[in-house]
């Protein structure tokens, strides 16, 4: 786990009542308890998490990112996670930031906040140790697209859109371009600023903020077997992968391949590493440990 990460881990503010714990602080309640923002389940390494507001189109609230924020930190670092899917319910990924908390009554501090907790989410899901994958299935709009450009795969069905339209209601999506001007070419991240046109799924594959298309009836059997093969990998193989990858893609071609260079080093050195060369040269499966252990300097 990076510092950052741990960092995270250890100065959570609860601002809120997580969403997906409001049944522990209302147990006498004779209230209807209101749905949960986000719904987290996992199963055989992978977990789920579900924006779960479709009545809001999705809308990344304070309240929604503290909640997607604590489902992607529950146990990050437990063998028995090694993939997320965030996916949403009903036609919008997410509209993006709830606008409604984003005027003068709610004040500076408050958007302060708000854009210090989704910066933290959208650089938590590059930092966390196993890889993130957007599985999209509608609309993703302003930091909905961010979202998706954040994630290390993301997958859409043909009837997606993308969009950045904050300039068009006076509020340039300055924040969700840091992730998409890093996922596809400037001048079409530029138009997509400018103007707020939404792509198709179609043209996002092209300019890179997709990894793939498919039918709607297809999009959750691909994406399930991305997760599945990505689980068949050794957990700290891939943990130091996504890491090294992140941190040499922000340096210069010379210094990205000092850093490459030594993390492959660093790879041959771990108990899987070494598995893995044998079971290749042994011609047969290998058998990972899935611990973070040296067997050698």
């Amino acid at each position: 786990m990076t510092a950052a990460v741990r960092t995270m881990l250890c100065s959570r503010t609860n601002y809120f009542i997580r969403p997906h714990l409001l049944t522990r602080h209302r147990l006498f309640s004779n209230t209807t308890e209101p749905e949960p923002l986000t719904v987290r389940r996992q199963d055989s390494g992978i977990r789920r998490i579900i924006l779960n507001n479709p009545k809001k189109r999705n809308a990344l609230s304070l309240s929604m990112l503290e909640s997607l924020r604590e489902d992607i930190l529950t146990d990050v670092d437990s063998q028995d996670l090694r993939v997320i899917i965030i996916s949403a319910g009903g036609p919008v990924f997410s509209s993006g930031h709830d606008l409604k908390e984003l005027t003068s009554a709610q004040g500076r501090e408050y958007h302060t906040r708000v854009f210090h907790t989704c910066s933290q989410v959208m650089t938590l899901i590059q930092d966390v140790p196993v890889p993130v994958i957007a599985m999209v299935n509608g609309v993703a709009t302003a930091a909905g697209c961010q979202l998706v450009a954040s994630c290390d795969v993301a997958l859409a069905s043909d009837k997606s859109t993308f969009a950045t339209p904050g300039v068009n209601v006076g509020l340039f999506c300055t924040t969700p371009a840091v992730a998409i001007g890093r996922a596809v070419p400037r001048k079409v991240a530029m138009e997509m600023l400018f103007t707020g046109t939404p792509i198709s799924a179609h043209d996002a594959l092209l300019h890179g903020l997709l990894s793939k298309v498919v039918p709607e009836e297809r999009l959750e059997a691909e994406t399930l077997a991305i997760a599945q093969r990505v689980c068949q990998a050794s957990r700290p193989v891939v943990a130091l992968g996504k890491a090294a990858f992140q941190r040499q893609m922000s340096q210069g071609r010379d210094a990205a391949y000092a850093t490459a260079s030594k993390v492959m080093v660093d790879n041959l050195a771990l108990r899987d590493g070494q598995e893995g060369v044998r079971a290749f040269i042994e011609k047969r499966k290998p058998v990972w440990s899935h611990q973070a252990e040296n067997v050698h300097d």
